[in-house]
């Protein structure tokens, strides 16, 4: 039981981790999801993809393409979803700074994807107790093929981070 009088806050449930805990070569496997055609139509709706090669079954087709074709922009928003369900960057990421992003094979309605982040980059910021976190992050089929590549430049709270000095 809690004593009225306390007025300690808890500390979170869920905390990411700093700067320091991502040396180069960390590695972890997200979890999966299977892609659906109803994300496909939410996804495509809402950002306005109104491209014949993702409305139109048989214009894709006419393209080599043996289904219902998922945007790279979706593939990567997914990914970057199952990165943050790990809870790794949780309290403790500050600033998304840069990215580069290569499609590799086509994803359909129906795959199955899953991200493996590695870091390639981890060194102290110019100031403050922060740090800048380069990683690689592959975003991989149900087949394990490796779909699309993306390598996100992030500012991540260091462990003497104080929100007051930054």
């Amino acid at each position: 039981m809690s004593d009225a009088t306390t007025t300690t806050t808890p500390p979170p449930l869920v905390q990411g981790m700093t700067y320091e805990e991502m040396p180069v070569g960390h590695a972890f496997r997200t979890a999966r999801r299977t892609v659906t055609e109803t994300d496909l139509v939410n996804f495509i709706s809402w950002g306005g993809f109104n491209e014949p090669l993702f409305l139109d079954a048989s214009h894709a087709a006419e393209g080599g393409y043996t289904g219902r074709l998922i945007p790279g922009g979706m593939i990567y928003c997914i990914a970057e979803g199952l990165v943050l369900q790990t809870n790794v960057l949780h309290g403790t990421g500050l600033a998304f700074m840069h990215m580069e992003l290569t499609v590799k094979q086509p994803v359909y309605v129906g795959d199955t994807l899953y991200a493996v982040v590695e870091t390639t980059g981890s060194r102290p910021a110019g100031r403050g107790a922060r740090g800048v976190v380069t990683s690689r992050i592959g975003v991989r089929n149900q087949r394990d093929e490796e779909v699309l590549v993306y390598t996100p430049v992030r500012l991540i709270r260091g462990k003497d981070y104080d929100p007051e000095t930054r």
